[in-house]
């Protein structure tokens, strides 16, 4: 009796560490492939930099006239947030248009929404095919090249949780700003089980 009530105490133990190993509800599981870019301060910054890290990424562009403005006011709100928590999480903007956005470019863009570049980074330093590619083989993101004389690059809005380990675990929607909530309150668990 005292052998059949220890392993019910033991499986009930395993359970129960198991079930609050995922700290977050997850809606992704998707590998990162390795990368090494250029920031706006024209340094550079790799998958391996980011690694033990929890990290926010997005795919936007500085001469996008509709979904970028949200989406970036919406990283900048989640950076202050981020900050008045203390909470140790990068924030990754890629660029879909590299070829205008120079480091430069992306700097003046931060500067222009109050980045603090000391855990947001803007990167660029590729072509259009390698961003294309990452973006949809590595976050599930659409980009796709401007109409023929258009300037606007069409990509997906959403912003994607990647964990210590390179993976995406979690997208959520970049335009909404009741979204920054649920971000946050994400991160929050998921930097408290460090």
């Amino acid at each position: 009796m005292k052998k059949i009530l220890r392993l019910n105490i033991l499986l009930l133990a395993f359970i129960l560490i198991g079930c609050s190993s995922e700290a977050i509800e997850t809606n992704m599981s998707e590998k990162v492939d390795d990368f090494h870019f250029t920031t706006q301060d024209n340094e550079s910054l790799s998958l391996k930099d980011l690694e033990g890290k929890w990290w926010i990424a997005d795919f936007i562009f500085t001469n996008c006239t509709t979904v970028c403005l949200p989406m970036t006011a919406n990283m900048a709100e989640l950076q202050s947030r981020i900050n008045a928590q203390n909470l140790d999480v990068q924030l990754v903007s890629f660029s879909v248009d590299p070829d205008y956005d120079t480091p430069e470019v992306l700097k003046e863009y931060g500067n222009s929404y109050q980045a603090d570049f000391e855990n947001w980074s803007f990167l660029t330093g590729y072509d259009f095919q390698t961003i294309k590619e990452l973006s949809i083989k590595s976050f599930k993101n659409l980009v796709k090249e401007p109409l023929e004389g258009d300037d606007q690059v069409m990509h997906g809005t959403r912003f994607f949780l990647v964990n210590p380990d390179g993976e995406v675990i979690k997208g959520y929607d970049g335009i909404s700003s009741s979204e920054i909530d649920v971000i946050v309150e994400d991160l929050m668990a998921v930097t408290a089980k460090e």
